[in-house]
């Protein structure tokens, strides 16, 4: 099944079920696509207008990097199915024997680094579209400025959902070295970018309340 081209539907009611994918990894892919795409709204309700045509050739080399992002998020989520289903089936691997004990903790290594891949890239598309929106939201059209207080909350949620699918995997790691540099990089993100996110809210809101 290639989840990110489902009927949103259907995603929803696979992801609510006891199939091992899609899980938090696929659905924060998903979340992040969409905030992506509402900062990409505003660049397309900006473009085109007499007082914005200073920032029109800006808001469209936003759009075209948006619009590439969205396109990598989405590919992401069948990323993480194909990235998860190994590392499900590792965690059923008997451990009997001293031999199976071993060859279990090989397996798993291998398939927890691939599992941590995925969301780390999710990661890190996410923090390049709160960049993004953030240029969106300070210069693009005031009447859609809510779309990109709405696109750095699901970009935020999306960032803060992935970094938990490294964590879960990090934490099962033997190579503490590995794991704990995943773990920094995942710390830096959150950060840097929750902060940027959430001044992008915190403006946007005022100037809807002003």
């Amino acid at each position: 099944m290639g989840f990110s081209t489902v009927p949103c539907n259907e995603f929803v009611e696979v992801l609510g079920s006891k199939a091992p994918v899609p899980g938090g990894g696929g659905a924060s892919a998903l979340v992040g696509a969409v905030g992506t795409a509402l900062g990409n709204m505003v660049g397309a309700l900006t473009v085109g207008k007499k007082k914005y045509a200073d920032v029109e050739e800006e808001m469209k080399e936003l759009m075209a990097k948006a619009t590439t992002l969205q396109d990598e998020l989405l590919h992401l989520i069948e990323r993480d199915a194909e990235v998860f289903e190994p590392l499900s089936k590792a965690y059923g691997m008997p451990r009997e024997t001293e031999e199976e004990k071993a060859e279990k903790a090989r397996v798993m290594e291998i398939v927890l680094k691939d599992a941590c891949s995925v969301p780390m890239e999710i990661m890190e598309k996410c923090c390049e579209a709160i960049d993004l929106i953030v240029e969106f939201a300070a210069k693009g059209s005031a009447l859609a400025i809510s779309d990109a207080g709405v696109g750095a909350a699901f970009c935020k949620a999306a960032l803060e959902g992935a970094s938990l699918n490294v964590y879960i995997n990090t934490k099962s790691m033997k190579n503490r070295e590995y794991a704990e540099e995943l773990n920094r990089k995942c710390d830096e993100m959150l950060a840097v970018y929750t902060v940027k996110a959430d001044e992008i809210f915190r403006n946007v809101l005022g100037r809807l309340k002003a």
